[in-house]
């Protein structure tokens, strides 16, 4: 926040009224700039109207104040969403959907519906407390929007070798590539190589038209996509042509050794044992390599083992290795993929 303007802040009997999610509460926030505080609210008060409808408050807007009304446990959570954007707007920066989200998430504990979501442990949490974590890109800044996946940021950025094991829609693979994009342009990497093993998810797609890279972008679209999120068009192009950044099948791996680089391999829980293997062993000096997948989707035939199971297996005790996992409360897509998930993990056989 801008060190001439004051904090929004909370009328001092509200601030002190007990926490209890019975008691009815009232809170009077102060936002000092009314320019931001339109911003604030959003369009037709539309983001005043998302708080409302998840929260179950009623957010009343007074001057350069608002009043937010219901029962304390929510109105402390409407609060904490409130302040956290309006300090984005302080820096300069946009509130846009995806940094509400956020705000749910990390800086009030509640998932994008409203609801409380388990916290990370407490030895966990330490790691937070050093500021907010960004990730610059050329196109857009990228910020985690869960504990899980700041955890997950954090250990990229300090470590040569990640995983990342969840279901789909937790931000694993975006947020790897987003990290490297951010190496790339910093200096640090010389080269993005993406992979992912070319395997059918569950259908029999028949021979595919055109030459090898015509064969293999279907399977690889979706690290296109990633990294369109991240580079101008006309800059990706040139510099897949100039073979800086590589987007290529597992298969093409062998016998290569990739060093000065930043790898991500993609959907590992459909690679074999002996090729994660040999893709892991190929990290060279100066390479950072990150592995993804999602142990609940292997599209591999039956009875081979699934080498992402398997690297977790044997490599779980080097400490040198970060494993960091994601469950359906990280999921950052629509609310219904998260319910989706849950309700597939509840009828999943135990044991």
């Amino acid at each position: 926040m801008s060190p001439s303007t004051p904090p929004p802040s909370e009328t001092s009997a509200q601030a002190a009224a007990p926490k209890d999610r019975a008691t009815p509460s009232e809170v009077l926030l102060d936002f000092p700039d009314n320019r931001l505080l339109i911003e604030l609210c959003g369009e037709f008060d539309r983001n005043l109207a998302d708080i409302e409808q998840k929260l179950a408050v009623q957010i009343l807007r007074r001057g350069n104040h608002l009043a937010v009304i219901g029962d304390a446990f929510q109105t402390e959570a409407a609060s904490k969403i409130l302040h956290s954007l309006y300090g984005r707007l302080e820096a300069g920066r946009p509130v846009e959907p995806g940094d509400i989200d956020r705000a749910y998430r990390l800086d009030a504990g509640l998932d994008a519906t409203g609801a409380s979501l388990t916290r990370a442990p407490e030895g966990q949490m330490e790691m937070f407390k050093s500021g907010k974590i960004e990730i610059r890109t050329r196109k857009k800044t990228v910020e985690p929007r869960t504990a899980a996946q700041k955890a997950y940021v954090q250990n990229l950025f300090h470590n040569e070798l990640g995983f990342g094991i969840g279901p789909a829609g937790t931000g694993k693979t975006y947020l790897a590539v987003a990290v490297g994009v951010n190496m790339f342009i910093e200096g640090h990497v010389d080269r993005i190589i993406l992979s992912r093993p070319a395997v059918e998810a569950g259908e029999k797609l028949g021979y595919l038209p055109g030459d090898m890279k015509d064969k293999v972008d279907p399977y690889m679209q979706p690290l296109y996509d990633a990294l369109n999120d991240f580079l101008p068009g006309k800059q990706l192009a040139k510099l897949i042509e100039e073979k800086r950044i590589e987007i290529a099948p597992l298969a093409f791996m062998r016998g290569r050794t990739l060093a000065n680089a930043f790898v991500v391999l993609d959907e590992a829980q459909n690679a074999t044992a002996m090729q994660m293997k040999m893709f892991l062993t190929r990290l060279g000096e100066g390479s950072r390599m990150v592995i993804t997948g999602d142990r609940s989707q292997v599209d591999l035939p039956r009875g081979v083992t699934s080498g992402l199971a398997d690297a977790e297996r044997l490599l779980k005790t080097i400490p040198s290795i970060s494993f960091n996992y994601f469950t359906a409360d990280d999921v950052v897509r629509h609310p219904l993929v998260a319910a989706i998930i849950k309700a597939y993990d509840a009828d999943a056989p135990q044991g």
